[in-house]
């Protein structure tokens, strides 16, 4: 399963909870994270309050929200192609307004109002709260901006409207923002410095979602292991807690042990793992709960130490495998997936080898790789010139995503003959007639539909494969049911 983050998610939603009575229509559209998309849901959930239910026709809308990605330039000017298009419905429709969500909206704040003619609203990560304010001001027209950071996890109490969705899995996100700063990375200024979620907010959500009849969910945040609850505020201030409150903190591992528990036949998945953050005992509790999914991903952005370095990621190479022969030690069927960077500043052939050698020591199941983009704002757009060409960037990305996929390959045939349990996610999206899920690897899994029904845990017995996907015939269902 061989991607590259240029292929940017995009998701137009229509809500399964739509409000009876509510007479306005909401279009959103999401790029990037999942962590877009889990906010989505949290806007959705907001806005019916004020009136809105959402739909998947953007020539019905009343507002349009564009949740958005700085990751890369490439995710910015996707959306700014977007916004031409909605820019021509407009004209049509001069009463539809226009917002900008996420992280595109908190790097850019105000002017996104000035460079884009149509948008009359942005807003930051932290500010959908404030919403149904904006939303008043744009209505009595004016221009509205909300791109304040939290210190707390804004959105606890806020029961997300699951857009989009298959009613089998769901998001729940646990953790805000990222105090690692990394020399490309534009989050900590787009998403502001780490704050946790409340346990109980965590498992009361996960409850909920079991009784609604989801049967997996994905614990999500910019850094899932860095997770720690003491009774809020910032990751940083912890050291300045009480006593009582440092004695009952909560880390992430034993939020995903209580998740575990709260819910022993829900699926737990968790992402994203940062290397240096990631600690023995949360590969100890995923070894010890069945319903904790033997999948990790773990990036690792490149193979050089040097490299490593001057990006700031506060792990070596020899690092990072020993905590590769750890997971593989511990969870001997783990799955890991990698991120990967190709053609960051100042990188020598040498350097691009040691990629290449520590995809080779590590063999991933798969991968998100993409080439360099300067973001402005970060310590690497500020200290060092983007000096790579971009042809050397693009076959240096090509070696990857080609390592990659004889390594996807090579995971995938060691499912071959094996008997596992896929979770029913949907139809096959090339055959009506086969269902596709998900293996406990998170392996996509396709096999015949026979009697078997969307949500249920299936025993499939793998009988072929290609790099990304596992093939097979199910053999009864699980006890999982």
């Amino acid at each position: 399963m061989e991607k590259t983050i240029d292929e940017s998610l995009q998701g137009t939603a229509l809500s399964l909870e739509n409000s009876k009575g509510n007479d306005r229509k909401l279009y959103i559209e999401s790029y990037g994270c999942q962590m877009n998309f889990s906010d989505s849901e949290i806007v959705a959930s907001i806005l019916a309050k004020e009136g809105f239910n959402t739909t998947q026709e953007l020539a019905d809308a009343d507002l349009v929200l564009v949740n958005t990605c700085s990751i890369r330039e490439k995710a910015e000017l996707t959306v700014r192609k977007r916004l031409e298009k909605f820019n021509a419905i407009k004209k049509q429709k001069p009463h539809m307004k226009v917002g900008v969500l996420g992280c595109m909206a908190e790097r850019l704040k105000s002017k996104l109002l000035e460079e884009e003619k149509i948008v009359d609203m942005v807003v930051g990560p932290d500010a959908y709260k404030d919403l149904p304010n904006l939303i008043q001001e744009i209505d009595e027209g004016r221009n509205a901006v909300n791109v304040i950071l939290s210190k707390d996890e804004t959105y606890g109490d806020v029961a997300p409207v699951r857009l989009n969705s298959n009613g089998v899995t769901a998001f729940v996100s646990i953790t805000r923002g990222c105090d690692n700063m990394c020399t490309f990375c534009v989050v900590p200024f787009t998403r502001g410095r780490e704050r946790s979620r409340d346990p109980q907010s965590i498992i009361g959500e996960v409850n909920d979602l079991w009784e609604k009849g989801y049967r997996e969910v994905t614990l999500l945040g910019q850094n899932v292991d860095s997770y720690l609850w003491y009774g809020g505020g910032l990751k940083k201030d912890f050291d300045g807690a009480s006593q009582m409150q440092r004695a009952t903190a909560v880390n992430f591992s034993l939020l995903l042990e209580m998740v575990a528990k709260a819910q022993p036949k829900m699926r737990i998945r968790f992402s994203t793992s940062n290397p240096q953050d990631m600690t023995l005992d949360v590969i100890e509790t995923m070894a010890k709960y069945n319903n904790i999914c033997n999948y990790i991903h773990l990036p690792v952005q490149s193979g050089s130490d040097r490299i490593l370095k001057a990006m700031n990621r506060l792990h070596t190479r020899e690092e990072y495998f020993e905590l590769i022969d750890n997971i593989r030690r511990i969870i001997p069927d783990c799955a890991i997936s990698q991120d990967m960077i190709a053609g960051f500043p100042t990188e020598t052939e040498e350097d691009h080898k040691d990629t290449l050698s520590l995809m080779e020591y590590v063999k991933y199941d798969f991968g998100f790789m993409f080439a360099y983009s300067e973001r402005p704002g970060t310590l690497a757009a500020r200290k060092l010139e983007d000096d790579i060409p971009e042809a050397i960037k693009k076959r240096r990305l090509t070696e990857i995503i080609d390592l990659q996929r004889a390594h996807g390959l090579f995971r995938t045939q060691q499912h071959l003959g094996k008997v596992e349990e896929v979770l029913i996610e949907g139809t096959s999206k090339k055959s009506d007639a086969h269902w596709m899920g998900r293996n406990s690897q998170n392996t996509v899994v396709v096999f015949p539909k026979e009697h078997y029904t969307l949500g249920e845990f299936v025993n499939v017995k793998i009988e072929d494969c290609t790099s990304a996907t596992l093939i097979g015939k199910a053999v009864g269902h699980s006890h999982n049911n």
